[in-house]
């Protein structure tokens, strides 16, 4: 690879006016298409020199310093790798601000040392030793790449040895410093039944943030994945983007600053709202992975980047199966007994999914779970409704040839409980202010390791008294309001430390239960899209997206989220949330994701009972193709009256296409013009067959066609999609 242009580059490096590079220690951080260099100053302070394209002759990094010419105070002392607010000449938002432990708030960082290693799964290994030079003061910067998949984790370590404790108000998980032309950034923000819904920003000069101080439930006005497109606006095929998240199960804070020379330094970590930390000596404070990739070919190899890093070394079990699932919520509510539930589990086996979940309200007894305003957090079975048990409902589940799951919220409780009238200090609250409900319920103090053992408990007495026990939904649906902990009260520990605290907490509870129970699959669930961070679903092998199923709606929800999740992770269910699309609409939506359903089956017709029966057979042989395949958007419903998205397996010899009309107007022009497929191997010779159709059904798919991989990417094909044909599903195959 011959040396990049000026406009390919997309981070810079100048010194300051009155120092010179010199030789310096220089650090790539390189992926297979992706470069980060990092080099010492005649000063050892550690500099941003180079990030973008790799470069086939390493050597030449060191040369990319010299080939801007930003000379002001302003622009020319931006670029440190770590910045800190403090003595070094940093005109820019810190990454680091501290307190020493005799009152002094300058900080300087000079480099020490550094290490490089590969890790057992493949990646490369950064560890950079940073040092103040009067104080004891250290950070340690990790670089991990995936070079297979153009995708970087960054985090840090603080430490220090003085004689007391150093306040940190600020302790950012990374920061970088881009040099383009212009920038857009993409965030998102949301509601309930209205999650990551995308806002396009144009930053110019300024201070943008985007943040949560939620506590729990964090991702449910804001998300912290973020898309940045440089140069002009990337779409799925052209121009530079970089794309990723704070991996963190808490408050977050992204912070985008761009200066007048259209430089843009980037902050990202945990929000320092309400959250400074005195780390004591030889205390290490690690923070949480920024995770991003950059792609010189659109968004679509941005998100088939993250998706397979996801797939393959984050997400648990990524690269195995999951369960198809009948839940009861849409069926009943908090409606139910022992009776009605076993009646259901026929309907499970009809449909021909793995398993039954059964939702809220099977628990409690002294205030029983007729609502969500009593019993969260009795966690005994409720024996009006269930006198057998759940090892009942599991023997008889399994009689019926399913599988059988449960929901729980283990983090919360109601007022109106046993649990809060018997530990009142195990609950999140001020008590000099009134206490704030959301959904009719509080949050535990998971900074209190009892409340952990007894969150952890909830799940293991449930494995414990039942062994075959198949699923668990994990649901959150309240923020912190009014933070405070007894415990950290009690243990003179900082009020300061609780966000922080909490989610650390959170984290040990769920390695136990990993430790414990390595496979057993369990859902992210927050009242919809509330959690869906990188880090907790280490964790989880999936997440619910919304509340809100109304297929349409969700086929604009499931293309954002696609962005940055595999389809594997992304639980999608049938429900009547909106009986004015069809059955098949609603079927074929969800089956771009990890099927579910949440219907009555015997409330459908005997024709559409055939046609969900056929749907889940046709799902489950194209299912690892969408679970375990690279994705291509090829038509945006932002853009078109409908939406198209393919699905294609590593050999290129099958795929699966997802066609759906977003506009019911009469003037809508879906199928007036052919989609251009991708993803496929030129040479190779294809046909395309519709499927999910109900018997009797014609369809204008011509099966014993053929067409060469390079028509169908380059003429395209249409897939007829218009108000009588609303979703088409097109199974590819290679011919011999």
């Amino acid at each position: 690879m011959k040396f990049i242009s000026v406009f390919a580059i997309l981070l810079f490096v100048t010194s300051s006016v009155s120092v010179s590079f010199g030789q310096g220690v220089v650090i790539p951080i390189e992926t297979e298409n992706v470069a980060a260099v990092l080099k010492t100053d005649v000063n050892n302070r550690l500099k941003i020199v180079y990030f973008g394209r790799s470069l086939s002759d390493a050597d030449e990094y060191a040369r990319t310093e010299d080939i801007f010419n930003f000379h002001t105070g302003g622009a020319a002392s931006n670029n440190s790798a770590y910045a800190v607010a403090g003595v070094d000449n940093n005109f820019t938002e810190p990454a680091i601000a501290a307190v020493h432990a005799d009152g002094n708030n300058s900080l300087s960082l000079l480099y020490e040392s550094h290490t490089v290693s590969q890790t057992d799964e493949g990646a490369t290994l950064t560890a950079i030793t940073l040092r103040d030079p009067v104080y004891p003061f250290f950070v340690e910067l990790f670089y991990r790449a995936w070079r297979k998949w153009d995708v970087i984790e960054q985090w840090c370590v603080i430490r220090h040895a003085e004689r007391g404790e150093v306040t940190l108000h600020k302790y950012a998980s990374a920061n970088l410093y881009l040099n383009a032309r212009d920038y857009f950034l993409t965030s998102y923000n949301g509601d309930w039944a209205k999650e990551l819904q995308p806002v396009v920003t144009h930053l110019r000069q300024g201070m943008h943030t985007v943040e949560s101080r939620l506590g729990t439930r964090e991702h449910l006005l804001t998300s912290p994945n973020f898309m940045l497109s440089m140069d002009g606006r990337a779409d799925e095929t052209h121009g530079a983007v970089m794309m990723g998240q704070l991996a963190w199960n808490g408050n977050f804070a992204l912070q985008f600053e761009t200066d007048v020379f259209k430089n843009l330094h980037i902050v990202a970590g945990i929000n320092p709202y309400q959250s400074a930390y005195r780390l004591k000596p030889d205390e290490r404070l690690e923070t949480p992975r920024f995770v991003y990739t950059l792609s010189f070919e659109g968004t679509g190899r941005g998100s088939r980047n993250l998706q397979g890093w996801m797939r393959n070394h984050n997400l648990r079990e990524g690269r195995g199966s999951r369960l198809t699932l009948l839940n009861n919520w849409e069926a009943t509510y908090f409606d139910f007994d022992q009776e009605k539930l076993v009646s259901l589990f026929g309907g499970a086996k009809e449909l021909g999914v793995d398993m039954f979940l059964l939702d809220d309200g099977w628990f409690a007894n002294k205030y029983p779970r007729s609502g969500d305003h009593a019993g969260l957090g009795d966690w005994e079975v409720n024996r009006e409704k269930l006198p057998d048990g759940i090892p009942f409902l599991v023997r008889e589940a399994g009689k019926a040839g399913v599988g059988f799951g449960i929901w729980i919220e283990p983090e919360m409780v109601n007022p109106k409980s046993d649990l809060y009238e018997k530990h009142p200090d195990w609950v999140v609250r001020q008590e000099k202010r009134p206490e704030i409900y959301f959904r009719n319920q509080l949050v535990l103090d998971l900074t209190n390791p009892d409340v952990q053992d007894f969150v952890y408990g909830v799940v293991d007495n449930l494995f414990t008294e039942n062994p075959s026990l198949a699923f668990i939904k994990w649901d959150c649906n309240a923020p912190i309001f009014n933070a405070h902990s007894k415990y950290l009260e009690r243990k003179k520990i900082p009020q300061s430390h609780f966000y922080v605290a909490y989610s650390q907490g959170l984290q040990r509870v769920l390695e136990r239960i990993r430790d414990k129970y390595p496979t057993v699959p369990i859902m992210l669930c927050s009242g919809g899209g509330g959690r869906s961070d990188y880090n907790l679903l280490k964790y989880f092998t999936e997440f619910w997206l919304s509340d809100n199923t109304d297929p349409l709606e969700r086929v604009f929800m499931q293309w954002n989220y696609s962005y940055y999740y595999p389809a594997i992770a992304m639980c999608s269910h049938v429900t009547d949330w909106s009986r004015d699309r069809s059955l098949k609409y609603r079927i074929d939506v969800a089956s771009m994701g990890k099927l579910g359903f949440d219907i009555r089956v015997d409330e459908l017709s005997e024709r559409d009972r055939l046609f969900a029966r056929q749907t889940v057979m046709n799902y489950n042989g194209f299912k690892n193709i969408v679970w375990h395949g690279e994705m291509y958007r090829l038509a945006s419903p932002y853009e078109n009256d409908m939406a198209s998205l393919l699905y294609v397996n590593e050999e290129k010899t099958e795929g699966i296409m997802f066609n759906y009309l977003t506009n019911w107007r009469y003037l809508s022009d879906a199928s007036l013009r052919p989609v251009r497929l991708q993803g496929l191997d030129e040479a190779k010779m294809y046909r395309l067959t519709e499927i999910n159709l109900y018997d009797g059904t014609r369809t204008p798919v011509d099966s014993k066609k053929v067409y060469s991989g390079e028509f169908l990417m380059k003429a395209g094909f249409n897939p007829l999609v218009n108000r009588g044909r609303a979703s088409v599903v097109i199974k590819i195959e290679a011919t011999e």
